[in-house]
Formats: C-alpha cells, sequence, structure tokens
C-alpha cells in the first residue's frame, strides 16, 4: 500500500510503500481518507514525544479519519506499531476508534480532533472550568489554543484572555469569543517585554481570573505565575493547566515564593495525565460541539504523495493530508 514511511528517528517521512496490515479480533483495519500533521503526530511519529514507541521503519500519523471494514465513518488514534495513519490501511485498536457525525467532513474532523481533544480536556477534565468563571489562553493563536477560546465560551466563561506573540491574530480572536486580548514580546528585541506583560495581566487579573490554559510554556508562563502571585487576592484559587510548550522552552523558572505566596494549582494536560477513555470522550463532544458552538479551524489540504512538503510546512494553517 501507498504509505509516509519514516526509515529512522527524527528522519522526514517519504512516500513508498508498506506492507498492509491484517486485522485481529481486537485490531480494526480503517481505510484512512485524511489525516492532520498536528504537533502531537509529528512528534510521536518520529520518536521524540514521551509516549513514542520507537519502532522503525514505520507509518508516520498519530491519527486520522477513515471507515472500518464494515463501513462505520471514524475518528482513530494511536495506530499500532509500526502502522500509522498517514497510509491507504491502518491497524487500531477498536476501542481507540470514534464515530464520526455523519454533518462532519472528513477533513474537518481530522483537522478538529486533535486540537480540540486537548483544549476540552484542559478546560473540563483538568480545570474543571465552571459557567461565570474567567479564563486565560496564554499561546490562543495556534490552532488548540484558537478552539480554547472558542470552547472556553461555549462551556460557559464569562471573561476569556486571550495572549500570545502576533497582535494581529490576537484581534482576530476577538470574533470567535475573546474578550481581551494581550499581545507580549519576549525576545531579546524588547528588554521591557517581560515587565509589559506582567503588567498587562495584573491589570486583569485585578477583576479576578480562575482558569489558565498554558499552550507555550517557557518565560511567558513564569510572567503569568509571577503575575498571580502579586495580584491575586489572599488564597483565592488559580488553575494552571500546561498543555504544550509551542515557545519551544521545555523549563522555567519558577521560584518558591510565587507558590508560598498564592494558591495556584499547577496541573498537567495530555496523554497519561488524563485517562485515553476521557481524551475519547473529549473527542466525541468537540465533534457534537462543531454546529452548536461554531467551532472553526482553518485547514491546508495536501495528497499523501506530498508527504515531504506537508511534512515540513508551517504549523498554521492545520496541514490535513488526503489519502485518496
Amino acid at each position: 500500500m501507498k504509505a509516509a514511511v519514516i526509515a529512522a528517528a527524527g528522519e522526514t517521512p517519504v512516500f513508498s510503500h508498506f506492507p498492509e496490515p491484517t486485522g485481529t479480533e481486537r485490531l480494526e483495519v480503517v481505510t484512512v481518507s485524511a489525516s492532520a500533521l498536528s504537533p502531537f503526530s509529528k512528534s510521536r511519529s518520529s520518536g521524540s514525544h514521551y509516549s513514542a514507541q520507537g519502532i522503525f521503519p514505520s507509518v508516520a500519523g498519530a491519527d486520522g479519519v477513515g471507515r472500518t471494514t464494515d463501513g462505520r465513518r471514524v475518528y482513530f488514534v494511536l495506530p499500532e506499531a509500526p502502522y500509522g495513519a498517514l497510509a491507504e490501511k491502518s491497524l487500531v485498536r477498536k476501542e481507540l476508534c470514534v464515530p464520526v457525525p455523519d454533518g462532519l467532513d472528513d477533513v474537518t474532523a481530522a483537522a478538529i480532533a486533535n486540537p480540540g481533544m486537548s483544549a476540552w480536556a484542559a478546560l473540563v477534565e483538568r480545570a474543571q472550568l465552571r459557567s461565570g468563571e474567567t479564563v486565560l489562553i496564554n499561546g490562543a493563536t495556534g490552532s488548540a489554543g484558537t478552539l480554547a477560546v472558542q470552547l472556553a465560551k461555549y462551556l460557559g466563561a464569562s471573561k476569556v484572555i486571550a495572549t500570545g506573540r502576533s497582535e494581529a491574530d490576537l484581534k482576530a480572536l476577538q470574533s470567535v469569543g475573546a474578550d481581551v486580548v494581550i499581545p507580549f514580546s519576549l525576545d531579546t528585541s524588547n528588554p521591557q517585554g517581560a515587565d509589559e506583560y506582567e503588567q498587562a495581566l495584573k491589570k486583569e487579573f485585578g477583576g479576578g481570573i480562575d482558569v489558565v490554559i498554558d499552550y507555550l510554556w517557557g518565560e511567558s508562563a513564569t510572567v503569568i505565575i509571577t503575575a498571580i502571585a502579586k495580584s491575586v487576592e489572599d488564597a483565592t484559587p488559580v488553575r494552571f493547566v500546561h498543555v504544550g510548550a509551542s515557545s519551544g522552552e521545555d523549563k522555567i523558572d519558577l521560584t518558591g515564593s510565587a507558590l508560598r505566596s498564592s494558591a495556584i494549582q499547577l496541573m498537567g494536560s495530555g496523554v497519561k495525565s488524563v485517562p485515553m477513555m476521557k481524551l475519547l470522550d473529549a473527542i466525541r463532544h468537540v465533534f457534537d460541539a462543531v454546529v452548536p458552538a461554531g467551532l472553526q479551524i482553518v485547514t491546508r489540504v495536501l495528497p499523501l504523495q506530498e508527504i515531504e512538503v506537508a511534512w515540513n510546512a508551517p504549523g498554521r494553517p492545520r496541514i490535513v493530508v488526503t489519502i485518496p
């Protein structure tokens, strides 16, 4: 079968041939129609994600949309190595397949499932967002962050604060639910950037902050935690949920005093911190919310034979690879 094959860890997949999978009593063969290139899919395929199985050569792709042998249209995740989602057929545990609603097309379902799941799991399973609360989305201009803005509003947040490095992209989020946008610049060209960001956050936090969903980590997360410690009232809990490290910084400079002087609750959200069945439930909820919440995600569609172009393309818009 035609597939995107990775020969060794860290390499770019190439359009090639790979043996077809064979189903078993517990493993479903899925004829694939679309697979999105999320950061999770790329890192797991290349062997750098903590959940990677490290088997090579293998087919790339951690999730996708297709049809089972009995004709059901499903979203599937975590194919059995060495099979991945970027091939004509994949091999998946039956319990890791989620039905796709009739009104949702394959490309949208493939694109929205992973970022929507991460946003829903962070907001509902980890933060346990309650109606009327104030939410800050740090790194809101990415696909997952944009969906987190929309879902926070859908789930009843009274105020959504969106932060990020692109002022133009942040302003666009006001049309999908962001009440306040705070751009920041923390690179060496702006020595005052961290202080400016902190002051802007403290101004907003004076009116209350309940939940932070963080997609960036690094210095921006440090500034947020510092602002919480300095501006949130005594013993008022703030749930800080770390989802991703899109900043490229995997560590933060966290002082003990920031924790001692606040009631911040630090937690992560993702594979292994949320049970797999809860993550699949999150995808079902996101699929059901697409129409009533008016969820939007921008995509760029490329065919499987252009996998090398797709693999190296920018993360926005969300790349979806189609398999004829």
